[in-house]
Parts: C-alpha cells; structure tokens; sequence
C-alpha cells in the first residue's frame, strides 16, 4: 500500500513537470551579441583592465515586463534596467561592463567566461521566466604596456624646509616589456620635481636570469621650500617610456612654523631667517620714508629688526618692500595712519607768529609817540640899547 502510494506521488510529480515544462513560454525567439561592434561567436579578444560594450539584439517571443539583461564576466556584473517587451517585436540592449584584471605572474592572457542571461515575468501566463542568451570563454589579454604602481609611501607630516622620501613600488603587469623607464615625482603647486631611471621592467620574469624583473622599488627626495602655506598637497608619481605615460597622485600634508619672513611691528620690521643658511635681504621704502639699514643679512634660524622712519605729517600711507638679493620679492608691507603736525613748522602758525610780532612793534612805537612829550621853545627877549 505503501509502495502504491509512493509510485502515484513520483507519477503526479512526473506529470506536474511535464506539465509545466509544455506550457513554459521562451522570452527570447532569436538574438545576436556583439563585443566593441564584434560578433561573440568570432571568439573577439578583450584587453584587462579595460571597458566593453555589449550589445544584444533579440526578437521577442512572448510578451513580458519586468524583463532584465544581465551579464557576468568573472566577478563584473552589469544588467539593464527593467523594461517590457511584446511579441515579435525587435529591440536592442546595450551594457557596460569593466574587464577584470586577475592574471598569474606567468601569464600574458587569460579565458574568462561570459554569461547573458534574460530573465522577465511573461505576462499572458504570469509565469517568471529566465534564458540564456550567451555563454562563451573569452580570450582576455594583458594590456599591450602598462605599469601597476603597487606602492607610493610618502610621510603625512612634513615640515617646510625638509628634504623627504617618497618610495615607489612598481610591477609591468602590460604583454610587453618596457625598455628606459623613468619615474618623475612633483609637486605641481610648488614648482618641485624629481627624476630617477628605473630601466627595463620585463612582462614574465625569467628565474635563471637575475636581472629581469617584473617589479622595482626605488626612493626618490623631494625638498619642499621654505616659504609655503601650511596647507595640504598633491604629489604627482609619473611613470614614462617610449611607449606609455602613466601618473597617480597622492596628498600629503605641510607645516610651516614661520609662514610669514617679514612682520610688521609699530614702525619696525622684523625679518625672519627660517633656513639653514645666512640670507640677504635689500629694504626699498618709498620716498616719505627710510629705513635703518637697506641691506641687511639675517642668520640662519634667526631674525632682524629694521627700524621705518618718515617725515609725514597727517594723514600717511607708504609702502616698504623686501627683496632677496637675487631680486626676488620678498614681501610689501603697508604703513598708514596720521602723523602729528609740527606748530612749528605750520604755515599758518608761523604767519600769525610773524603778524602779532609786527602787531605788538607797531604797537610800542605807538605807545612810545603817543608818550613822548614835545620841548618847549627857548624864549628869546629883545634888547635895546
């Protein structure tokens, strides 16, 4: 009894799949798949690291929504939106899809499996249904010249004036050797720059001979200037032969205890000699103004003060200059304000000087006729004899 009921389940089962397998609809009648404008049946070779296009043109063979392209190459995944189809209808759908890069240090190509799949809802039997359109081996080969900069270390804190490493790490992971391979580092915001020859980096390393390598590490020395901006910076590692140009960049952050060389404090300048060497500076004023000395020379580490002068009076504005003494500009410093006018000196006082004096002379001469009495006339008597 057992036995019959078991056999009638596997038969209902049998049926049920039968059933189900007759009455499924396919999404798809016919399609076609091209690679970068190559059928996928022509076996087109892919480049690593780069970007394809697949285009899969098919002609419908039900009517369906919710339908999804969807494509596999290794561990890239790319799919379509959703959209709907109808019946003998044809459409075209276009993916872009990135080329893994995983190859063995031996290896100049690779294969690597493509899947398409459809997959949609078949809207007259409500059924969800899920094709492949595509599923091929692909012939992925290294890029024709590439360099992989597997490391660029460089420290994070650095100071203006300090003269540091940056240590580059590089691997040929391109099909061909490289011959004459140099590696530039710069920083483009401060005008520094180095460049070292690295030579020859070989595709497939050869154990028997000790000179082919497929990676080099070397160190090149940057010395950032004394007169910059704390502030953080880009480092630019450009790697360049005959027959490629690459770059990647990093940041790295730079602190300048004495961001300013010329200060300004009341009527004096202070100027200030962060390097390691004497420096020479020249001091142009502008004509209302001079300065204690015009050329002075600051020790390395230390400061100067030179002292501002003028013979402004009122309301003053002038402009003092520092050169280095290869001529170039250093800083300008303003000084304004309003000066206190000399008595003295003043027109206007010296005029009502010169007028009361004139006043208070007429004055005693005045006082002096006015005071003065006249004499009287001798009196002469006639005689007669």
């Amino acid at each position: 009894m057992m036995k019959s009921k078991n056999l009638m389940v596997s038969f209902v089962a049998i049926v049920m799949a039968l059933f189900f397998v007759a009455t499924a609809s396919a999404l798809i009648a016919s399609s076609e798949v091209t690679i970068d404008g190559v059928e996928v049946g022509d076996n087109p070779a892919i480049i690593a690291g780069e970007t394809i296009t697949i285009k899969v043109y098919f002609t419908a063979d039900a009517n369906a929504s919710e339908v999804v392209i969807k494509a596999e190459l290794d561990d890239s995944v790319a799919e379509t939106s959703k959209f709907d189809i109808e019946d003998g209808e044809a459409y075209r759908k276009v993916l872009n899809i990135k080329v893994p890069y995983d190859f063995d240090d031996e290896d100049l190509s690779d294969g690597l499996d493509l899947e398409i799949e459809v997959k949609g809802k078949d809207t007259d039997t409500g059924n969800k249904e899920k094709e492949i359109i595509s599923d091929v081996t692909l012939t992925v080969q290294r890029p024709s010249y590439n360099v992989d900069f597997k490391s660029i270390n460089v420290d994070q804190n650095i100071q203006t004036g300090e003269t540091f490493p940056v240590d580059i790490v590089l691997k040929n992971t391109g099909y061909n050797d490289i011959d004459d391979l140099y590696v530039t580092a710069r920083i483009p915001a401060l005008d520094v720059e180095k460049t070292a020859y690295f030579g020859e980096l070989v595709a497939i390393e050869d154990d028997d001979d000790d000179d082919d390598t497929d990676t080099l590490s070397k160190r090149l020395y940057l010395t950032v200037p004394y007169d910059v901006a704390t502030g953080a910076y880009t480092i630019e590692v450009e790697v360049s032969s005959d027959d490629l140009v690459l770059s990647k960049t990093v940041t790295v952050g730079i602190s300048n205890k004495f961001p300013e060389t010329v200060i300004k404090s009341g009527n004096d300048l202070i100027i200030v000699n962060p390097t390691d060497s004497v420096a020479g500076y020249r001091i142009v004023a502008d004509s209302q103004a001079s300065a204690s000395e015009s050329v002075v020379f600051v020790q390395a580490g230390s400061s100067e003060t030179v002292t501002i002068t003028s013979d402004a009076e009122g309301e003053y504005s002038f402009d003092v200059s520092v050169f280095s003494l290869d001529g170039k500009l250093v800083s300008t410093v303003t000084f304004s304000g309003e000066a206190e006018v000399n008595q003295l000196t003043n027109p206007i006082v010296i005029l009502t000087i010169v007028l009361a004096i004139v006043f208070l002379v007429l004055l005693v001469v005045l006082i002096v006729l006015v005071t003065k009495k006249p004499q009287k006339a001798e009196e002469f008597g006639e005689s007669y004899y």
